[in-house]
This record gives C-alpha cells, sequence and structure tokens, in this order.
C-alpha cells in the first residue's frame, strides 16, 4: 500500500499556508484516507532545528552552497522520518514545500545550477518525488509586499533578500513548471482567496480522483 503525496509551492507572499488551510477544511471530510500536513524546511525534529539555523537573519554570511545542503540534510530527515513513513501506510501527505523549493531558489535564485542542486536532493529524498504539485504563481513584488504588510520588520533571511533574488526564483518556478507539466499545475495566486482556493480543489479532484 502507498498512499499519495501532494506539494504546495511558490513563491514567499503567494499565500500557500492560507489556501493549503482552507483546501483541507473544505475537502478533509471527503478524503477516502488519512492525511498528514507538514512543511518545509522542517517537518520533524531534527528539520525543524536546521529551518532555525537556515532561516535566521543573523546568519548574512552563509554560502549559496551551505544552504542548499542544508535545505537537503533537512529534506533527508524531513523523508525517512515523516514522509516515508506516513506514505508506506497508504496516508496522503501534503507538505508546505519540497524539493521544487531548492530547485528554484538555491539553482536559480543563488546560480547553483537547477540541475546541480536536483542531483544534492535526490540523494537526500532517494528520488521521492509528489505525485502532484501546486505552483501558486506569483509575481515576487506582490508576494513581498503581502509580506511586508503581515509582518513588518519580521521578515526571514530569504525574505530580506533584494527583489532581484527573488525574481530570480520565480523565473526558476517557471522553468520547472514548463519541465514537469505531468506533475505541476500552475495556479494564479493573483485572485482573490476564494477563487485561489476553488481552483487548487479542482486540480485536486482532477488529477487524484483516487483521492474521493
Amino acid at each position: 500500500m502507498r498512499g499519495f503525496f501532494i506539494s504546495f509551492e511558490g513563491p514567499d507572499g503567494a499565500g500557500k499556508s492560507t489556501v493549503l488551510e482552507q483546501v483541507l477544511t473544505q475537502i478533509g471530510s471527503k478524503l477516502k484516507t488519512q492525511y498528514l500536513v507538514t512543511r518545509e524546511p522542517g517537518g520533524s525534529k531534527i528539520a525543524e532545528k536546521i529551518r532555525k539555523l537556515i532561516l535566521d537573519p543573523a546568519n548574512q554570511e552563509m554560502s549559496a552552497r551551505t544552504e542548499a545542503l542544508l535545505y537537503a540534510a533537512a529534506r533527508s530527515q524531513h523523508v525517512e522520518e515523516i514522509i516515508k513513513p506516513a506514505l508506506a501506510a497508504g496516508k496522503l501527505v501534503i507538505s508546505d514545500r519540497f524539493v521544487d523549493s531548492s530547485l528554484a531558489y538555491q539553482g536559480k535564485g543563488r546560480d547553483l545550477g537547477i540541475s546541480a542542486v536536483k542531483e544534492i536532493n535526490d540523494f537526500a529524498t532517494g528520488g521521492i518525488e509528489p505525485d502532484l504539485t501546486l505552483f501558486f504563481d506569483l509575481d515576487p513584488r506582490v508576494g513581498l509586499s503581502r509580506i511586508a504588510k503581515l509582518r513588518p520588520g519580521h521578515e526571514d533571511r530569504l525574505e530580506q533578500e533584494k527583489l532581484s533574488f527573488h525574481q530570480k526564483v520565480y523565473q526558476g518556478y517557471q522553468e520547472i513548471a514548463q519541465k514537469y507539466p505531468e506533475r505541476i499545475v500552475r495556479i494564479d495566486a493573483g485572485q482573490p482567496l476564494e477563487q485561489v482556493v476553488e481552483a487548487s480543489i479542482q486540480a485536486i479532484e482532477t488529477r487524484l480522483p483516487e483521492l474521493f
């Protein structure tokens, strides 16, 4: 028995976490299987500690390669401790971010190369991939503006990066979405929240009807 794996992806401020919560409010009772919600970086005790290290604004001297390797390390622990057992038990795993985030942020945003970062993460995860990825497509300027309004002065280390970095990340997501159309569904995150939630539910129902 193997469960299903859905990842929610997108630039900072795209509203992934809010949409995820509302999607589950609407479809949670309709699912045939138990579900587990998790996040990256984090999701397990060790991975959450690595998360704090990565996102701490005090760690400005962190190199791009160190950042990529720390994300991969956190992800490896997350997969082994949380995701693999849940899938083996036949559960639906929904993760707020997964490998695509590293491909976009470190591969493209940090100029390490999408292929190089994918290789690191293939090793870290043992090749596990989501069955479905919802990509919340939003102009990074809009996303960063949302964050500034929601928690001014409390942005994490990556959120504090210049707009040019976030624009490269956004370009990375576009390239990844084009490369893996069989797995990634683009959701226009600039729409009103209700429409974003509706589009997300429709994508899940269409791509993974076995869940219902």
